[in-house]
């Protein structure tokens, strides 16, 4: 379908494995995640290497998909993407992206190559985040803080009541975690894992409002955001029961050999050398 060369044999430096720990090849891995409507990448975000993977998996599914590849990641911000959409069309530089639209420290090494694929070939690049002050406001005042805002403020995340169900993968382990290390005592472990959720809940709310029928939505996240098919994943289900969705989780390792603790982590376990 892709034409694929097997760029494993390349890139002795990362595997790629199926849930259970069968080996993949890449060129299978990428006609899987095309099967997809929804794809969530979850990444490292210091690692190069998985970087330069979500790049080379960006191109190979734009080669089959065309137009009805749909990008999006965590790292915009929804009130952000007027600004995002402005720069895709050609009507501001990029230091106007880079001063304005509180890119990441890392956006010129790691996500600018992503943004200015989606440039060139015309492509929607969706920020999905929660603006980082209303997270916050929700780490130091709980999530019924958000109640207070005001109807603008309120189209930059998932509409509320944000249901926050700590059996959702990931979230209890969070709150024991945060709870045993205090977290300085100025947040409260509830708080702490209810700002993970509206950024895990709004992320699903814009992806669902901003993928198309025929379209795969290929979504980059930190890992936790979707790990053990939680977080993100959840709220999509929630939302969208029939969605073909797969997830890819990233582990960075000294070897790259299946581990039994990585089963389960994700549809498709990426595990690269340590950068």
């Amino acid at each position: 379908m892709f034409g694929l060369k097997e760029k494993a044999q390349k890139k002795p430096s990362w595997r790629l494995y199926g849930r259970e720990g069968r080996e993949l090849r890449y060129g299978e891995t990428v006609e899987y995640l095309a099967r997809a409507h929804v794809v969530l990448f979850g990444e490292l975000h210091d690692n190069r290497l998985i970087h330069t993977l979500q790049y080379e998996i960006t191109k190979d599914l734009f080669e089959g998909k065309k137009k009805d590849l749909i990008l999006g990641a965590e790292m915009f911000e929804a009130d952000n993407q007027l600004i995002l959409d402005e720069y895709l069309a050609g009507l501001i530089l990029d230091r106007h992206l880079v001063t304005e639209a509180k890119v990441w420290d890392n956006y010129e090494t790691d996500y600018r190559v992503l943004v200015d694929f989606a440039k060139e070939h015309g492509l929607k690049f969706i920020a999905t985040n929660i603006p980082r002050r209303y997270a916050n406001l929700v780490a130091r005042e709980g999530i019924d803080a958000l109640e207070s805002l005001t109807e603008e403020a309120k189209r930059y995340f998932a509409p509320l009541p944000i249901a926050v169900d700590l059996e959702t993968p990931g979230y209890r382990e969070m709150m024991l975690m945060n709870r045993d290390m205090g977290h300085g005592m100025r947040i409260k472990p509830e708080h702490f894992v209810a700002a993970q959720a509206v950024k895990d809940a709004t992320m699903a709310y814009f992806i669902v409002k901003n993928r198309a029928a025929a379209s795969l939505f290929l979504h980059f996240n930190g890992v936790y955001h979707s790990q053990k098919f939680g977080g993100i994943y959840w709220y999509l289900k929630q939302a969208d029961p029939g969605l073909a969705l797969f997830t890819v989780s990233s582990v960075e390792a000294e070897h790259l050999e299946f581990q039994k603790e990585y089963i389960g982590l994700g549809d498709f376990i990426l595990v690269a050398a340590v950068t």
